[in-house]
């Protein structure tokens, strides 16, 4: 598994209309787009009762991880299980198909779903919920538009609306209110081994000052 670069800019929806018009013409919007360009992003965070994922994100540890469950444009038939690390400020990602039946256990507290031997992922969340004490915490909703890039594998989303709850056993709910979280417009750009320079110039990289934005820190935090 190789690891892929990721910086992260807020800019204002001035900026967010200049870049997007940009983008377009270089870049390919993603397949998940609706109608208007973007997409929903449902995910409900693990972390433990002494909030592992908050402080090891504000103690900026260069090796840290988070547990997610994420779905898309409220359809439930395809969820993901997500483990995402960062390792000396490159971002690794893991992930694996899982069930709405099982995402209700384990919302339920019924873990043993999980103890799946032939799953890596699902095994490593396991063992994790028994010793470090992992549980479902916090439910986070975005708006996403995204543009890949061939070369360099590029991959630029503008993050919105976000938006957070902690009515956790509402995870599959598409009806379930959530209240804002952050009222930012958050540019993130995804590669491999380089940066094409069509890309950096049109989002003015070097221009930018980059952030540590976290919507599951901003959402535990508010």
């Amino acid at each position: 598994m190789n690891g892929r670069h990721e910086l992260k800019h807020y800019i204002s929806v001035s900026d967010y209309v200049q870049l997007r018009s940009r983008l377009r013409v270089v870049a390919k919007l993603d397949k998940n787009a609706r109608s208007d360009g973007g997409y929903k992003i449902r995910s409900l965070y693990f972390d433990n009762y002494s909030d592992k994922a908050v402080v090891e994100k504000l103690a900026g540890q260069s090796r840290r991880e988070k547990f997610r469950l994420r779905f898309y444009n409220d359809d439930i038939s395809f969820i993901r299980l997500e483990k995402k690390a960062k390792i000396n400020h490159l971002c690794y990602k893991e992930k694996s198909a899982i069930l709405a039946t099982e995402c209700q256990s384990l919302i339920r507290g019924d873990y043993d779903c999980l103890n799946i031997p032939d799953n890596t992922l699902f095994m490593e969340l396991y063992s994790k919920i028994r010793y470090q004490n992992l549980r479902p915490t916090t439910i986070i909703d975005y708006r996403r538009e995204a543009y890949v890039y061939p070369a360099g594998n590029v991959r630029v989303t503008f993050d919105s609306d976000i938006r957070r709850s902690n009515l956790v056993s509402e995870f599959l709910n598409p009806n379930l209110v959530t209240i804002p979280a952050a009222k930012a417009i958050i540019l993130e750009i995804k590669y491999d081994g380089f940066l094409p320079d069509i890309i950096r110039d049109i989002l003015h990289i070097g221009w930018r000052k980059r952030t540590e934005f976290s919507k599951y820190l901003v959402a535990r935090l508010v």
